[in-house]
């Protein structure tokens, strides 16, 4: 029913009726490091959910019983472990129904192992991120140095009161670090979290808009105090954030 390697700590469930596939996953995603277990339905699924952490499933839309989308919908009642869904169906509207339920992204059969290993690890990445530490933000001000961030209006104004022309790229950065200070976050983090078309290659994107929003908020853009970078690691915001009440209207 199930096997894993015990070397590694993330742990990946897949739930498939088709043996074949299952063999083939489990072999490829365990040399890939990865602990993995398998069922062939819902009631294998969950009898693996109560008995390990999984981190992750993969999970087949079409099931022979309760189907894929009926099963996530089950688990996000008492789960919220990330779901790829694998699929044969390629239609918009089946794709949007399985986002209603909760999956976190598809891949349609036949399909690239590496093409899945991929997508595993972005949906681990935007999931396993550290949250955003200055809870309950929206509504107030941020303050960080000599600047006010206001989440609701997307501003960014000095303590003076000048109001900084933003990007809705820089925004979002600039936001992504705010409330997480002191968190170190890689290049991949930053591109899941603050979202965004990638144009460029990924290290290049983040790095051109670090470079640009340190332009617009670092008393010396060369020399940067707030963004700072962390080699080998990516960037961390080093200013002490404090949250304010907006001044009344």
């Amino acid at each position: 029913m199930n096997s894993y390697d015990k070397s590694s700590s993330t742990h990946l469930l897949i739930v498939d009726d088709d043996q074949e596939i299952r063999v083939l996953l489990n072999r490829f995603l365990s040399k890939q490091g990865f602990r993995v277990s398998t069922a062939a339905d819902n009631d294998e699924m969950l009898a693996i959910l109560e008995k390990w952490k999984i981190d992750l499933v993969v999970l087949d839309r079409m099931l022979p019983g309760k189907d894929g989308l009926s099963i996530c919908q089950d688990l996000r009642s008492i789960s919220k472990v990330p779901v790829v869904m694998l699929t044969v169906l390629g239609e918009e509207n089946d794709r949007i129904e399985g986002f209603k339920v909760g999956v976190d992204d598809y891949i349609a059969k036949p399909f690239n192992p590496h093409e899945l290993l991929a997508r595993v690890k972005a949906v681990l990445r935007r999931t396993n991120m550290a949250p955003p530490t200055s809870a309950d933000s929206f509504g107030h001000m941020l303050e960080f140095g000599n600047w006010h961030l206001d989440i609701s209006l997307r501003q960014l104004t000095a303590r003076n009161g000048t109001l900084v022309d933003l990007s809705a790229t820089e925004f979002d950065l600039l936001t992504t670090f705010v409330e997480r200070p002191g968190i170190v976050l890689s290049r991949d983090q930053l591109l899941d979290l603050a979202g965004g078309q990638v144009e460029m290659p990924f290290d290049r994107k983040i790095d051109m808009q670090v470079s640009r929003l340190r332009r617009k908020i670092e008393d010396d853009p060369k020399n940067p105090t707030l963004i700072q970078t962390v080699r080998g690691g990516g960037y961390r915001f080093a200013a002490e954030v404090s949250t304010i009440e907006k001044p009344s209207a």
